[in-house]
């Protein structure tokens, strides 16, 4: 435990020392989330989070490394989940400085998904939930597109999240210390310590991006937190289930959001403030009591799926979905009616 201990506090300090340096950085060359749009604060603010996080994460894994290096498959699956997170924070970065087209994002979604087949992590198998068995995928061609669309959508997920102060840092936070939390318990020590790192360069960000935020995480933290959440969660049995629940309400609200553009013949890919969190927030809720009820979600949601069965997490999951669905119908409804 001390070992863990230390690469936590190792990717906390790091994240928590340089994200006042990034906020100047991000100032000083003007990359900043500028009042409009989406978002409704009323001065520019700084949008690079994302360098400080990932740093910090690599500082964490740069401590597994020296402390307990991973051996045998799981060191080539880590390694790529490395690769594949440069990669994604570098595209990140660069659409943090652009503006990059909706195709651009996307290719750099996909080539952060290649990294990680290429590495042998990809979904081959999932648990019937009614039996618990184990079923198997024959079909290469459906693993590789199941896994493609894993990766891509919770990428996209996280980033559709990182609407509100604090929000997909928080989430991402509760997500990686129940993935941890999970992987600790079936014996997988160096896969248990990469989400733990992930935890600690997150929450040593959020004192400076919970509301009110002094900056952003930024497209490319948000694909970092989304493309780590997406990989660590096919490294092990059953966390897929745990990423779906802790993740519910938003991956709920992003597949909403997809279809109604699409019956409204809009793009899919461009944002809007029809997202569930900005939707309560301009029915005045304050941010701090959105923010806040969606780590409660999560946390609580998590939780239930480490501990409950395979069935129980189905019949939750889809009690989610309907009252998800039917409060987001209300609300359109109501945005028509006024």
């Amino acid at each position: 435990m001390t070992s863990y201990l230390i690469i936590f506090l190792i990717a906390l300090l790091v994240a928590f020392s340089l994200t006042p340096a990034a906020s100047r950085l991000s100032e000083s060359w003007g990359v900043e989330a500028k009042p409009g749009g989406r978002r409704r604060h009323k001065t520019p603010i700084p949008k690079l989070g994302g360098l400080p996080v990932t740093l910090a994460f690599l500082a964490g894994i740069a401590a597994i490394y020296l402390i307990m290096p991973p051996s045998g498959e799981d060191a080539l699956r880590l390694r790529g989940v490395v690769i594949g997170t440069l990669v994604v924070f570098v595209g990140g970065l660069i659409d943090d400085f652009k503006e990059l087209p909706p195709w651009a994002q996307f290719l750099i979604q996909l080539a952060g998904a290649g990294i990680a087949i290429a590495h042998i992590v990809f979904i081959e198998v999932f648990t019937n939930p009614f039996s618990g068995d184990a079923v198997w995928i024959d079909s290469f061609p459906l693993v590789l597109v199941i896994t493609i669309f894993w990766i891509v959508g919770v990428i996209n997920t996280v980033n559709w999240l990182d609407g509100l102060d604090g929000l997909a840092a928080g989430v991402g936070t509760i997500a990686a210390m129940l993935f941890a939390w999970h992987s600790y318990r079936l014996g997988q020590e160096a896969v248990a310590a990469f989400p733990l790192a992930l935890a600690g360069a997150l929450l040593g960000f959020l004192p400076y991006n919970f509301a009110p935020a002094r900056i952003f995480l930024g497209t490319a933290g948000a694909y970092v937190v989304g493309y780590n959440l997406a990989t660590l969660a096919i490294l092990s049995p059953a966390k897929i289930a745990t990423a779906l629940l802790v993740l519910a309400v938003p991956i709920l609200d992003g597949i909403w959001r997809v279809t109604d553009r699409v019956r409204t013949g809009r793009s899919p890919f461009y944002g809007d403030r029809g997202h569930l969190h900005f939707r309560l927030a301009d029915e005045k809720v304050p941010t701090r009591t959105i923010v806040v009820g969606y780590y409660a979600l999560s946390l609580a949601f998590g939780l239930v799926a480490i501990f409950a069965t395979g069935l129980a997490k189905v019949v939750i999951l889809t009690i989610l979905a309907a009252f998800v669905l039917l409060f987001l119908i209300w609300l359109s409804f109501r945005r028509r009616t006024e």
